[in-house]
């Protein structure tokens, strides 16, 4: 398990459950309320930051929508580049795409061809990890612009899910998590 116990418990509590979002059956792990706490977002920041200094990254790929709040956070505070991967048509300039099944569907994402310089070590954030199915489509962007997946980190695991354990046996990496549902 990845996650600090006393922060682990203060995000299980903000953490909203929305109901049947985006579609019936699926509940949605609402992190607006973190982000309404600045204490809150300040000590999930040095967490993850202290987790992605251990890898010795050279970029930061944070994923559409939410992964760029804490992406970016981490990108700043290490001084190393934030690559966004964006869903299809949303970058403009030339991209590499990657099709991939995700908990409720299928998806496409796209990064931009010059983003990652080859050999890069890079951690990929998003805020949550069910499947696995976007964080290791962005992987394999990563590898296929030459980087190296360093790693993986995430504030929220769904652990009935099989997201770690396909990032895992893709990539042979751990994913790092601050709370798991």
């Amino acid at each position: 398990m990845n996650f600090n116990d006393t922060l682990g418990q203060q995000l299980r509590l903000t953490i909203r459950d929305i109901a049947d979002y985006p579609k019936p059956g699926i509940v949605f792990k609402d992190i607006t309320p973190v982000l309404a706490n600045p204490m809150l977002v300040n000590a999930i920041t040095q967490v993850l930051v202290k987790h992605a200094e251990a890898l010795r990254i050279d970029a930061i790929v944070a994923i559409e929508a939410r992964g760029f709040i804490f992406g970016g956070m981490l990108a700043h505070t290490l001084n190393v580049p934030f690559v966004p991967v964006r869903k299809v048509g949303k970058l403009p300039y030339r991209t590499i795409a990657k099709e991939y099944d995700l908990e409720y569907g299928s998806a496409t994402i796209e990064m931009h061809e010059d983003a990652i310089i080859k050999g890069w070590n890079v951690l990929i954030h998003d805020d949550l990890l069910a499947t696995g199915g976007t964080a290791a489509a962005a992987g394999h962007l990563v590898q296929q612009a030459g980087g190296k997946v360093a790693g993986f980190s995430f504030l929220v695991n769904l652990s009935f899910l099989p997201g770690a354990e396909k990032l895992s046996g893709e990539f042979g990496v751990n994913p790092f998590y601050l709370v798991s549902f």
